[in-house]
């Protein structure tokens, strides 16, 4: 029982009863599950195996999925644990997990688990991020003001405004991936969360300061580990705008993000980490995530009204991939829709049968044979 345990494979397949298309379901057990967040690429072992977060036996660990067979190994063993968050070394041999306040380093081959770094005394931390020469693990810490705040980020954003009204102090911190040896690059007395690392650059990650989006002074923030100077990227184009959920494409100097409109437009949208070369597509219709994969292809969340994953390919969408019927109750049913690397597949999590679970859906090689989206 608990780490190295084997569970049987859970995945099973059906035709998509909106478009044709065969899902894959890789996880079916009572519990929810889902894949890494969806700027983290959990593919590891050649993309054979995939790391992915469950609540089994009541508590919240690490597992991997062998995609050869569809068995599942569980990686960690926390007790009473309701909350993980992981990130892969690019090289594929280490995993680096956060649960309550400690980070630790994750041998994928032999599981042999490790300290390497505790968030100070009255700290959170963050998420994760590894750097694109696996040296350094990033994270931020911010300031503990659940004393004075109800707080309920993961179910519903509960006490979301106040934190960002409260302006935390907040750390980015660069982590040695081996030693533990922490440094503080950037502080400011803002909620920041969502640290980056490019994907080619080592010296280059983003960040924001959270909060509801039209109400934040900016969300996405660059920032150069060589020196701590942070910038902006892609200033606020009209008063309560709202951009955020930013992600690298595979180049490391592309960000994309998504956002909403003051007259309710959706959009999604790319620029380089310079403030270059800025791309924008609107839509009008509601979602929650965007991803790209740097072939001309994105794929936005639908929510409300449009429960479908929909892809676009240049000028060609959207077009309706397969139904997604994702509640978003809370973050462990987030969709957090991306593309596998060679852009062939999409993964997904989704709560439709009750319990979130993870799909795995192949693009259909003549995608005109998608239905273009119709909205109600």
């Amino acid at each position: 029982m608990g780490k190295g345990r084997i569970w049987p494979a859970e995945w099973k397949t059906y035709t998509d009863r909106l478009t044709g298309v065969e899902v894959l379901q890789l996880t079916d057990y009572k519990t929810h599950s889902h894949h890494l967040y969806f700027t983290e690429d959990g593919w590891y072992d050649g993309d054979r195996k995939l790391l992915f977060v469950s609540d089994r036996n009541n508590s919240t660990n690490l597992f991997s999925l062998n995609l050869d067979d569809g068995a599942i190994k569980q990686l960690t063993d926390v007790p009473d644990n309701d909350y993980l968050d992981a990130c892969l070394r690019p090289q594929g041999d280490v995993a680096f997990v956060k649960t309550r306040k400690t980070i630790s380093r994750l041998s994928l081959d032999t599981l042999e688990e490790r300290p390497l770094y505790a968030a100070p005394e009255g700290f959170n931390i963050g998420n994760l991020s590894c750097t694109a020469d696996g040296k350094f693990v990033m994270t931020c810490i911010q300031e503990d003001l659940s004393h004075r705040i109800r707080l309920d980020l993961g179910n519903g954003y509960v006490g979301h405004r106040e934190l960002m009204e409260a302006a935390p102090l907040s750390r980015i911190i660069r982590v040695d991936a081996s030693s533990g040896e922490a440094e503080v690059i950037y502080e400011a007395n803002r909620f920041i969360t969502h640290i980056n690392a490019s994907t080619t650059l080592p010296w280059l990650i983003t960040f924001c300061h959270e909060g509801p989006w039209h109400l934040v002074d900016h969300r996405i923030w660059g920032l150069d580990l060589r020196n701590g100077g942070a910038w902006k990227i892609r200033e606020r184009l009209e008063p309560s705008e709202k951009v955020g959920h930013e992600f690298f494409f595979p180049d490391g100097e592309t960000i994309g993000y998504h956002g909403f409109r003051a007259d309710g437009t959706n959009f999604f949208g790319r620029i380089r980490y310079d403030n270059t070369a800025m791309k924008e597509t609107d839509f009008g219709f509601d979602t929650w995530h965007s991803h790209a994969d740097g072939y001309g292809q994105a794929v936005v969340d639908g929510k409300g009204n449009v429960k479908t994953l929909c892809v676009w390919r240049e000028t060609d969408g959207p077009r309706v991939l397969c139904e997604l019927r994702c509640s978003f109750h809370s973050q462990k049913v987030h969709a957090h829709p991306r593309f596998t690397r060679d852009g062939k597949k999409l993964l997904f999590t989704s709560d439709k049968n009750g319990y979130a679970n993870l799909y795995l859906v192949k693009l259909p090689e003549a995608f005109d044979t998608l239905p273009m989206l119709e909205l109600p």
